[in-house]
């Protein structure tokens, strides 16, 4: 385990926590007006390699070569030149700090960390810190790669979890969840949706699964698995009969077919590794996914909602009538589809540049 401490006075400014791997909704921006929760589980932190906030480039400013440097390989808006490597915590976990209000951003309801570190040391004043919590983004505190050290401490290293035991014991992530806006006359207000978890989950594998179609129609699994991916693949892929076949891989699976195309495997939450067959099928493409994700997708559970007893109280949500299931087909997130695109050296090839740039100028059927 470890503590982040203060760069310029050595001042302890988190609770010690355990690394984990970076959630793939990190830089979602979901709804509008919505309330997300923590990104980060408490005793845990997850580090970003990529910059992160400004100053700001625009394309055009930007040579090719220094793109690809970055592992950028295709047009967007403007690049991030903010300081790479923050370590992103919860914000229950912080310590040692105050806000700086002339920090505050362009935010809405909350802080976005348009302005830069918003937090500073206690002790020295230091700027260590930039506290996300705007409304549609998830709540964070990022820790500036140049202000703290991590340092290690006593306590309990455990190993990694084994693949087996995730299998097993794993977190599911439920693909329908509430979710929060900012309260009304008789306190806070949710709707029923698609979870923002599974949006950007899904946005990200379909990315590698147009990678990995190589421009020819792609079959996915049926039930859930088709109603999350095939309607998105069947408006960017070429019309036709399926040439390429994707099926569910993972720990406790049987061991995929040898003719099979792609596979749809998990990520492991703590290491970030991608799981991979012991004997791997020489021209199957490992589509990641995170584990509560892939989870789901190979053991669906019904929604059976605790009975409650008495008056529920008036912020509690009801379990009679059950909760209403969303009115619209599921979209994948875009903006973590594009992000992760443009990173796949594949999208070089001319038919995902003109995907890339059909969405990006709304020249096309949107799967969004």
């Amino acid at each position: 385990m470890f503590v982040f401490v203060c760069a310029g006075c050595g001042a302890e400014l988190t609770s010690p926590l355990s690394q984990v791997s970076l959630p793939i909704h990190a830089r979602q921006k979901y709804g509008n007006g919505a309330q997300l929760p923590v990104l980060m589980h408490s005793g845990t932190f997850a580090v970003d390699p990529d910059p992160w906030g400004g100053p700001w480039r625009m394309w055009d400013e930007i040579d090719p070569g220094e793109a690809e440097a970055r592992g950028i390989y295709a047009p967007v808006h403007a690049l991030s030149h903010g300081m790479p490597g923050a370590s992103v915590i919860a914000p229950g976990d912080i310590r040692g700090t105050r806000l700086i209000p002339e920090a505050r951003g362009g935010a809405c309801c909350g802080l976005d960390g348009a302005d830069g570190p918003n937090m500073a040391c206690e002790a020295c004043d230091l700027p260590v810190a930039t506290r996300v919590d705007d409304c549609s983004l998830w709540q964070a505190v990022r820790l500036s790669s140049d202000a703290v050290h991590r340092v290690p401490v006593d306590g309990h290293h455990a190993a990694p979890r084994s693949w087996t035991e995730l299998a097993e014991k794993g977190e599911e992530t439920p693909p329908f969840e509430p979710i929060a806006t900012w309260g009304g006359r008789l306190g806070s207000n949710h709707y029923w949706s698609w979870s923002p978890q599974w949006e950007a989950a899904v946005g990200h594998a379909l990315a590698h699964l147009l990678v990995a179609s190589k421009g020819q129609p792609v079959k996915v699994p049926g039930g859930l698995t088709a109603g999350v991916f095939q309607r998105a693949l069947a408006v960017l892929l070429p019309a036709g009969a399926p040439k390429r076949r994707a099926v569910l891989a993972g720990p406790g699976r049987p061991s995929p077919d040898a003719d099979v195309d792609i596979l749809l495997v998990p990520v492991h939450p703590q290491t970030g590794q991608t799981w991979a067959p012991e004997r791997p099928t020489a021209s199957a493409y490992l589509v990641p996914l995170p584990l509560g994700v892939w989870l789901w997708l190979v053991s669906p559970q019904p929604y059976l909602p605790v009975p409650a007893s008495g008056r529920i109280p008036q912020d509690v949500l009801r379990d009679d009538p059950l909760p209403p299931l969303p009115h619209y087909l599921f979209r994948a997130d875009r903006g973590t589809f594009q992000h992760t695109l443009v990173r796949l050296p594949a999208v070089r090839s001319p038919w995902l540049r003109t995907i890339l740039e059909n969405l990006t100028h709304g020249t096309s059927a949107d799967p969004f």
